[in-house]
Parts: structure tokens; sequence; C-alpha cells
């Protein structure tokens, strides 16, 4: 018998045991399990997906809270109108003119699979279809405080918000199979992409520094004070009083930063970095000027002003501190950076929203030290193809995939980032580092989807939906559906167990670490 067997047969016992008796836990102490963890675990790779709630892809996953616990109890899943009466049926896709998806006005007032048979008999993860609206305060406004009764109402998809894939046939489904799969993850907090990243690497909302740069006063977002103050859930004002079976819902000012709180205004919604590559243009087109390499901090359209560079301490910093290895890669990083009209277009359709570590003062390109720092931690994804296969993983991976490669309704199809993202542990599982690697799946947030589970109430920023995570390692537990309530900041109590870092000011309690779902 190998090592390699010897190993895990006992792991692997005991994990069905647990799984068979009901229990989620683990009899080892807390000393213990961080004592296994330090020596079993020594890459973790967190792979960032996009936009789909737990119920989108996995709410048929066997042994998942999902789709069939929603349909039986009306009370999770019958949709309000704007004015609390009951929806007498699902509302049109407002924001298509493609008939493809007209098949979904006037369905039942509950979830729904999206078959091939409705959408021209193809295969249904092969189509990006409509993007759906989902941004902070809307993200609010259908959860309704946990009833999750609102999506129909405030989404810009109308009924499309309800519905969901047989996601059997994904690439991620098997490895969900194989490893284990944590049904009660939920997005860090409120809203859209931007956010979520910004969360996932310093467990905060970035503020708006009105000391480097004014506060771009039409950008505020507002909000129907009497409705706020009566329901506890920050409501955008409407601009229109029509039912969701009559149009979609129009607000006064849905902007990307949130009204005054506590003095302070926040970057709630997508804003662009300070840093190229930025979708706001460099205020020169002399590229040999080092302005070429900054984002316009005055440029005519005042939607455009960059987020000033935040100095909030991040992850990465934490592990640099410690004198921890760790690297962002992103697929198109470097495309995008050599020609900034490659943003948002394609081929890639590269994301300058979802690069976090760009709105920090640290990766400045305008010093020396900040260029040092751009050159060691950001990196594009051929760069990180060429460390697995050398085994020169640093000891924490962030991996963003490019835009068509994130699953992003609109723009990307659910088919395309399983088979990319799988190809990609396909190639993790035959680096030399694999044995004692750890990998998380995880999607930024739900993309506007519905989700039947109720997010835990912790913050004012969230945490948000429901969203999927896969736990991949050798020493993850064996099929095994993990039922331990985490959010997004659980992957860094994951990161700050193991390597013995300082936790973020930002990290919300109550929420697990992951480790439930390793044999340890």
């Amino acid at each position: 018998m190998s090592i390699y067997k010897r190993r895990f047969i006992l792991p692997t016992v005991l994990a069905t045991i647990f799984m068979l008796s009901g229990c989620g836990g683990s009899s080892a102490s807390s000393h213990d399990t961080t004592t296994q963890l330090k020596a079993n675990i020594d890459t973790i790779v967190v792979i960032y997906a996009e936009n789909r709630a737990f119920d989108t892809l996995y709410g048929k996953f066997p042994g998942a809270d999902g789709i069939d616990n929603a349909l039986a109890n009306p009370e999770l899943y019958i949709q309000l109108d704007r004015d609390g009466s009951v929806l007498p049926s699902l509302p049109k896709v407002w924001n298509t003119t493609d008939t493809q998806w007209a098949w979904i006005e006037g369905l039942p007032n509950k979830p729904f699979e999206i078959t091939g048979d409705k959408v021209g008999n193809v295969d249904p993860l092969s189509i990006a279809g409509p993007d759906l609206v989902h941004r902070f305060y809307n993200n609010q406004m259908q959860i309704n405080g946990g009833k999750n009764n609102k999506f129909a109402a405030y989404s810009d998809a109308g009924g499309l918000s309800m519905g969901y894939y047989d996601g059997s046939s994904m690439k991620m489904w098997k490895l969900a199979q194989q490893y284990t799969l944590a049904d009660k993850f939920f997005q860090g907090t409120f809203g859209g992409s931007f956010q979520n990243h910004q969360y996932l690497v310093c467990l905060c909302t970035p503020r708006w520094n009105a000391d480097i740069a004014p506060v771009p006063q039409k950008r505020i977002s507002i909000l129907d004070a009497i409705i706020t103050a009566v329901t506890g859930i920050p409501s955008l004002a409407l601009a229109n009083a029509d039912s969701a079976l009559v149009s979609a819902p129009r607000y006064i000012s849905d902007r990307n930063l949130s009204p005054e709180i506590n003095g302070r205004y926040y970057a709630i919604n997508t804003t662009q970095p300070a840093f190229q590559p930025s979708f706001t243009p460099p205020p020169t087109e002399d590229q040999s000027s080092p302005d070429w390499l900054i984002a316009n901090p005055a440029p005519a359209n005042e939607g455009a002003i960059p987020l000033p560079p935040s100095t909030e301490a991040t992850i990465g910093d934490r592990l640099t501190e410690k004198g921890i290895s760790w690297k962002w890669y992103s697929g198109g990083w470097n495309l995008a950076l050599s020609d900034y009209s490659t943003i948002y277009s394609d081929p890639l359709a590269f994301q300058s929203h979802h690069q976090p570590f760009n709105y920090y003062n640290r990766f400045t390109p305008k010093t020396e030290q900040g260029k040092k720092q751009r050159a060691e931690h950001l990196k594009d994804y051929e760069d990180l193809v060429a460390d697995i296969a050398a085994g020169k993983l640093p000891q924490v991976v962030f991996f963003k995939p490019a835009g068509v490669d994130t699953q992003h309704a609109g723009y990307a199809t659910i088919r395309q980032g399983d088979d990319h993202i799988a190809d990609l542990i396909q190639k993790l599982q035959a680096s030399p580092q694999w044995g004692k690697m750890a990998i998380i799946v995880t999607y930024d947030e739900n993309g506007g989807f519905y989700d039947h589970a109720k997010p835990p109430k912790v913050d004012y920023w969230g945490p948000g939906t429901r969203i999927p995570a896969i736990i991949i390692s050798p020493y993850a537990k064996r099929g095994f559906v993990d039922h331990t309530e985490y959010d997004i900041g659980s992957i860094h109590q994951f990161i700050s167990r193991r390597f013995g870092l300082e936790i973020l000011s930002g990290a919300r309690k109550g929420f697990g670490d992951l480790t439930n779902a390793f044999n340890f």
C-alpha cells in the first residue's frame, strides 16, 4: 500500500462516520485542528467566479439545502409586488428584447428551471442570457429582511431573477460530489462585484477619501427616508410607482456612493480604480509620462471619477508582514495593461473593477516601491499556469478569471466558465504542490438571482445572498455537504489560522473558518 493511500484511508473513514451520523463537526480540539492545518496545508488557492446564487447552480445538488426545500414552503418563494401584494404571476424580462426569453412572462409565482427546450433547444448553460441588476441597495430590497420575496419586483430582469439551472452536467458539480460543497456560504456584502472583491481582500467597504478628492455629489444614492425608517431596510427612492407587472423599477438616484454614514461616504457600487488598468482613461496620451499609468482623477464625465487610492489594511498586508508569499493572478491582466481599450471589451472582457488590490495606494505605479509591489504581487493568468507547472506557486494564491470565463450573466456562459475553472483545478492537481494544497472555489455574489436561504443579519454591509462554495484538497472531506455557516470572511479566517495572521478589524464573529470541510 502506498504512503499516499495509507495517509488518507483513516481520514476518509472518519469523514464517512461523521456524515452517516449527521455530525457536521470534528472531535478534534481547536489546537489540534490548527496544528494539523499547519502541518498539512502549505498552499491555499482562492478562485473567485461571478454572479450566481447557490440555488441558481446547485439548487438540485443531492443533500444540499436547495430548491426542493424552497418549493416545499411557499413562504420561502412567493414573490411580492412593490406595494406588498402577492404577484399573480412572474413579470416579463424587462431588460432585453430577445424573444428567446419571452416565455418567462406570466409564469407561476415560484422558482422555475431554465431548460433547453425553453431557450431554443440548446444547452441552457451555454447561453449568457440577460444580465440582472445586482447592486448594494437593490440586493437588500430583494432580500427584504430575509424573506427573499421581492427579487422579481426589484429586478430589471423581472421574472428571470427566479430562474435556476440543473447544474449536474457541470464539471464543477462533479468535483463538488468528490470533495466538499458548502451550502450555507454567503456573499460578504450586499450588492455587486466591486464591493465584494473589496470585502474579499480587506473585510471592508472602501470609503471615499475626501482629503484626496471632493465627494462627487451627483454620484450619491438617494434613499426613501420613510420606507427605510419604517422597515429598517435601506431602500432606494423610486421614480415610478408601477406594479412589477407593468414596468421595471426606476430609481431617483441609484449611484456608486452611499449617502453620508457617520460623516463618511462609501463606494458601494462599481467605481473605477485610480491606477491602470482602469476604465477611466489616463489624463494624458503621452505613454512616456508617469501619468499614463494612472486614471484621470478629474474626467469630464463625473461618473468616471476613480476612487481615491485606499489605505485600509488588506489580507495582502497581513501576509507580507508575516513573510508569507502571495499573488493575485488575473486573466487578461497583461493585455489590459498594454491596451486599455480592451477593458470590458473583446476578446477577454477584462473587468477592471474585479482587481481589488489595484485600488490600494501600496500598488501605485507612480513610485518605485509601488512598481515593485505590482511586479511582485499582481500577475497574469499565464504566470499562474507557469507557476503551477513549475511548482512555484506562492503560499497564498488568488485567481480571477477573465470576464469571459467568470460565468457572469450578460457576457459569459456558465459552461465556458465551468470548463475554464475545472481545467485550472486539473492543472493544480497535477502540480508538485497538490499534496499539501487547499482550493476554495466560490463566487463574488449572486448576480441578482434568487436564493431561498435567509442571510444572517450582522451589520450594515451584509452578508448578502447565499452563493456556492467548493473546497477541494487531498485533505477535504469526500462527498460531503458542509452545513456550517460561512461568508467570504471565512476565507480570511482560514488563511489567517493557517499562517498565524492578525485578523483584520472588519472580521465578523459567528462564521466558520472552513476547517470543518477538512479531515484534520
